[in-house]
């Protein structure tokens, strides 16, 4: 399908604004930039939001708790979410719409978490921290409204890419309980793909800012080679959660997601996979402008709620 009339006019419009690329920023300017790009949102009304604390495994990790706007019971479900930005960017801000939407979506509560970032701190920091928060989150649930025994990870991106780690890592403990996967064009380390070549330059993500994400998260090219960093290459699936994986058209990691989802299903998990067509890479954090994230969020929610209920 050809590039979707809203996606080509935010791709026109950053390249009027004299969109660069991340790759010839700084870590801390192409912060500052991707924050700058959310801050115009119009932040759904949702029932609460907390910001708290938790301990790490290297200090303390900054999470935010949402609860739906509809909240009519007294344990509710949890979706433990993941932010995208390569590793490197994002933040509870970056993606504070997208969570405000899940929770009123999926009628669950959200606990989005704030893992630390590279370059300042480099593989496994970020699946350290995402693990830590995941078992606070199943010990403490119920001081927040939560039921243990239904709670889910997801992300988007880099979070996708976590959040496939932490089903992994949540399999190979015994612990917690997962039970669903939502993840939103994760990166799974398939490497060159069809989809690589095809569509990094001109969509948003370039194979450019792609090696600058690799360079400031990995120690060294070895990384690659985890696991826990490339989850396509852990070998024993069998047994993970059910999980929806959206990709983008016009995505360079669209085949990624692909792969993942093949993988599970021949290894007998439950797979729903959906491809958007005529989207890039982004799309689902660009839904104050683009109709088809919004749809992919909604999409998204009844796929949690179906799980969850």
């Amino acid at each position: 399908m050809a590039l979707d009339p809203q996606v080509k006019a935010v791709l026109e419009q950053m390249a009027a604004a004299g969109g660069a690329g991340m790759h010839t920023m700084t870590p801390v300017e192409a912060r500052q930039v991707y924050r700058s790009m959310r801050d115009k949102e119009v932040n759904e009304e949702v029932g609460s939001v907390n910001d708290e604390t938790i301990p790490g495994p290297l200090g303390d990790i900054p999470i935010r708790i949402y609860k739906p706007i509809h909240n009519h019971n007294s344990k509710l479900p949890i979706l433990v979410f993941y932010h995208g930005g390569g590793w490197v960017i994002g933040d509870l801000d970056t993606h504070d719409s997208v969570c405000r939407t899940l929770t009123n979506e999926a009628e669950c509560i959200v606990v989005s978490v704030d893992y630390r970032l590279g370059p300042e701190h480099k593989f496994p920091a970020a699946v350290e921290d995402s693990f830590a928060a995941l078992e606070w989150v199943a010990e403490h649930a119920e001081s927040f409204g939560g039921d243990r025994e239904r709670i889910a990870v997801g992300g988007d991106s880099a979070g996708g890419n976590l959040a496939t780690v932490m089903s992994i890592m949540a399999k190979e403990k015994q612990a917690p309980n997962i039970v669903f996967q939502l993840l939103i064009y994760p990166s799974t380390g398939v490497g060159q793909t069809k989809s690589y070549e095809e569509n990094g330059e001109g969509y948003y993500l370039s194979k450019d800012t792609m090696a600058w994400f690799r360079k400031h998260y990995m120690n060294d090219p070895s990384d690659a080679k985890n696991p826990y960093f490339s989850p396509y290459l852990y070998e024993d699936v069998s047994g993970l959660p059910p999980a929806l994986i959206m990709t983008a058209e016009y995505d360079p990691l669209r085949d990624d997601g692909k792969a993942y989802a093949d993988k599970l299903k021949d290894a007998g998990v439950e797979v729903e996979y959906v491809d958007y067509p005529g989207m890039i890479h982004g799309f689902v954090t660009m839904a104050n402008v683009i109709d088809k994230g919004q749809q992919a969020l909604k999409d998204a929610g009844e796929a949690l709620k179906k799980v969850f209920y």
